[in-house]
């Protein structure tokens, strides 16, 4: 059956029943004489499987495991059950304090006082030590904000105007032991701001639909992701000016400063980590 005919017999989206096959998680068989995909009812059956487990919060890698048997499903719903048991205790938990809170006629931050919410509040905290390793790795939320998209791209885009009457007519794109191993036209030194609008406008899109199915603080990791590769483009770009003005001459150097960028940011983070689980 068609595509269109698995949209109307699951009531799923055609973007997800591709994202399914993607993953490998359904493999249609192929029409031999047009090339086109052809699912069988088990694939129906497959996709409404999978769909109703990812209603579980169950992830995409744990339903692979499920589908080629490597783990039992038993266990992975007994697991999902304890964690979704953990979840609604911290929510209750959670509405109980809002609910007592309420109680209070005009409270303003002034007057709140936490002692009188919780007993021991060295507890309370390791209670909510969750919490508090998210807010330790802030820097994701700053590296991941608009203002430094802009910046990176406002850079771009400075340096492309101002370096371009001088630039020759070719300039390099790839390179080989130091050597150009390919030039455009110069022209092309306007691709580095565009690479940055393209990222962050229509790549951003598919990264953050990725993520939301398979990590959680997916959004903020998603404008992780999306600076972090405009800061390669804006890297890639300063490295063609410095290799014309003989400053550079091999790519390593690019590589190496993204390389200490992106490791730096994560050793702070588990630095954070770490001094979160000592106290």
């Amino acid at each position: 059956m068609t595509i269109k005919e698995v949209e109307e017999q699951t009531s799923l989206g055609r973007s997800n029943i591709r994202f399914y096959e993607k993953e490998k998680l359904i493999v249609p068989a192929r029409n031999e004489k047009n090339g086109y995909r052809e699912y069988s009812e088990e694939d129906i059956e497959n996709i409404k499987k999978i769909a109703f487990l990812r209603t579980l919060n169950i992830s995409i890698e744990e339903i692979r495991k499920i589908m080629s048997h490597e783990i039992e499903l038993h266990d992975v719903i007994s697991s999902q059950y304890h964690k979704l048991d953990t979840q609604i205790e911290e929510l209750q938990s959670a509405k109980t304090f809002c609910y007592k809170i309420l109680q209070k006629d005009n409270l303003n931050i002034n007057d709140l006082k936490v002692e009188q919410y919780t007993d021991d509040i060295d507890t309370y905290w390791n209670q909510n030590h969750k919490v508090f390793q998210l807010d330790s790795v802030s820097w994701i939320y700053l590296w991941g904000g608009f203002t430094i998209w802009a910046l990176l791209t406002a850079l771009c885009f400075m340096i492309a105007i101002f370096k371009y009457p001088t630039l020759p007519e070719q300039i390099p794109v790839q390179w080989s032991g130091g050597n150009v191993s390919s030039s455009v036209g110069k022209g092309f030194i306007f691709a580095y701001p565009l690479a940055c609008v393209m990222i962050r406008f229509l790549l951003r899109p598919f990264i953050r639909r990725w993520l939301r199915i398979n990590v959680y603080e997916s959004e903020s990791i998603t404008n992780y992701l999306v600076n972090f590769l405009c800061f390669v483009a804006f890297t890639a770009e300063l490295f063609t000016i410095l290799f014309l003005a003989g400053i550079v001459k091999h790519i390593s150097v690019v590589l190496l400063i993204d390389a200490a960028v992106f490791l730096g940011l994560l050793l702070l983070s588990w630095s954070k980590f770490g001094a979160r689980d000592k106290r």
